[in-house]
Order: structure tokens, then C-alpha cells, then sequence
């Protein structure tokens, strides 16, 4: 899987998620403090990373700044992200599970290198709920990201 990561700082965890991903046989597209070159700043490299997966050109995306709530809110910028900030497993395994969430967003200073290991194994191994009423919901949220598109 192609998976774009972006982050404002070029810290251990953003490094050791870089190398988790490829680890386990991922196709990484790093972006911001992870690119030389590139613009770091956290609502930059964020929606970067967002609109790839919006665009197809990733099948999901990891965004990551000190606390992981202004990546995650760049990110849910984007039409068609559903970006979901997870700080343990089982938030991970909900977001895709009942949110059908295409963008982990994590945070710098909360996310040790195990428990980035456990929240990483829950993303993944999780698939999105075929539920009617979880379903509605993610289409719902489709709803407003086309009624923001024509405002």
C-alpha cells in the first residue's frame, strides 16, 4: 500500500513510524520535517498529505505534529479525508472500523514507539464496517464535503 506521512518536526517517532511502515512492506511518501526541502509547517505538510489520498494517488495517509490535533484538522480539510486522531489502539481499530477513517493522525509527544506499534497493528488490521446505520454515517460525511465543495 501506498501511504503518504507528513510531519511538522523531525522527531524519533515520525522516523520510527517511517520505518514501521516500510517494515512492514509499505510504499512510504514522506513529506514536510521527513523531506528535505520541503515546507515543514504542520497545515502544510498535512493537507500535502491529505490530498494525495484524496486525489488516489496514496490509499491512506499518516499525519503527525506535537499534539496531532492541528494535523488532523488540516487534514479534515480536504474533501474526501476522514482523518481521525488516535492515541491508543482501540481508537485506531473505531476510526477505521465505524468512521471508515482514511488518515491516522497521531501525536509527537503522546506516541511512544510500542504504542506506536499497537495502534499501527489495530489501523490495519481493521476494515470498515458494512453496518447500514455505520455506513449512513461515513455517507453522510460525504454529504458535506460535497455541500462545502459549493459553497
Amino acid at each position: 500500500m501506498r501511504i503518504s506521512v507528513s510531519s511538522d518536526m523531525d522527531e524519533p517517532v515520525a522516523r520510527s513510524l517511517v520505518a514501521e511502515l516500510r517494515e512492514r512492506g509499505h510504499e512510504v511518501v514522506a513529506h514536510g520535517a521527513l523531506r528535505t526541502g520541503e515546507d515543514p509547517q504542520w497545515a502544510v505538510c498535512s493537507e500535502v498529505a491529505a490530498r494525495e489520498v484524496a486525489e488516489g494517488t496514496s490509499e491512506q495517509a499518516v499525519v503527525c505534529c506535537w499534539t496531532g490535533t492541528g494535523a488532523s484538522i488540516a487534514a479534515n480539510k480536504v474533501p474526501g479525508v476522514r482523518a481521525a486522531l488516535c492515541t491508543d489502539a482501540y481508537t485506531a481499530d473505531g476510526a477505521r472500523r465505524w468512521n471508515d477513517a482514511n488518515v491516522l493522525a497521531l501525536s509527537l509527544r503522546l506516541t511512544s514507539e510500542p504504542l506506536l506499534k499497537e495502534i499501527l497493528d489495530a489501523w490495519f488490521a481493521a476494515a470498515a464496517s458494512e453496518d447500514a446505520e455505520d455506513r449512513g454515517n461515513v455517507a453522510r460525511i460525504g454529504h458535506l464535503d460535497l455541500n462545502r465543495a459549493s459553497s
